[in-house]
């Protein structure tokens, strides 16, 4: 997926006066699933991309089926930043990569984030099952968000929640991470979940 156009929004690199908390944000998910199109289409501010391109030395080692035009990879992170509840609080977004091998790095992504987005793609959906293991071992709270990929299969949102075995209370919304608002329908998903069935939650932190 192609990165959204930066032109079509404003872009502050200011926190807005009226921000009263802020909260750590991870978005996860499989190799590919468009973890960094989502940062970049919902961040305020340019993101940070940490990506190398594709190398002959990933043959047989990430699997690009369904990914022709993909030629770059997260090998860090993404990071980006986004205001909600009327500017009243501010979320800092951390991508992670996609690669199994990278699970060092998830873990330490995932510490003092106040939960997870882990996008999921309909063409691979035991792609997801080590992050969402992952997150429940470290008993992050998370909602799933489906990215709708124009040539993947669509299945009832009831099927997806039993093969991924979630949760009845897990959030399970579909998104395009190329649109803005949809991804921003996407946190405030995820926010609300958070607030609602984990409040109080001491890792919001009050701005100093």
């Amino acid at each position: 997926m192609d990165s959204a156009n930066w032109s079509d929004r404003p872009a502050p690199h200011y926190l807005a006066p009226g921000v009263t908390r802020s909260a750590k944000i991870v978005v996860a998910g499989a190799f590919g699933v468009g973890k960094t199109t989502f940062v970049g289409s919902v961040s305020e501010v340019t993101p940070l991309r940490m990506e190398e391109p594709i190398t002959e030395a990933s043959v047989g080692v990430d699997d690009l089926r369904g990914l022709p035009h993909k030629t770059t990879t997260t090998v860090a992170m993404d990071f980006g930043r986004i205001h909600l509840l009327g500017d009243r609080l501010v979320l800092y977004l951390f991508g992670t990569p996609g690669q199994t091998r990278f699970r060092p790095l998830w873990e330490g992504l995932t510490e003092g984030a106040l939960g997870a987005l882990v996008l999921v793609d309909t063409r691979d959906l035991d792609g997801c099952h080590e992050v969402l293991s992952l997150l429940e071992e470290q008993q992050t709270p998370y909602a799933v968000a489906i990215n709708v990929f124009p040539d993947a299969p669509s299945y009832p949102l009831h099927e997806i929640r039993q093969a991924l075995a979630l949760d009845p209370d897990t959030p399970l919304i579909e998104c395009d991470a190329r649109d803005r608002r949809s991804c921003v329908y996407a946190l405030i998903a995820l926010t609300e979940f958070l607030t609602t069935r984990h409040a109080p939650a001491p890792l919001v932190e009050p701005r100093s």
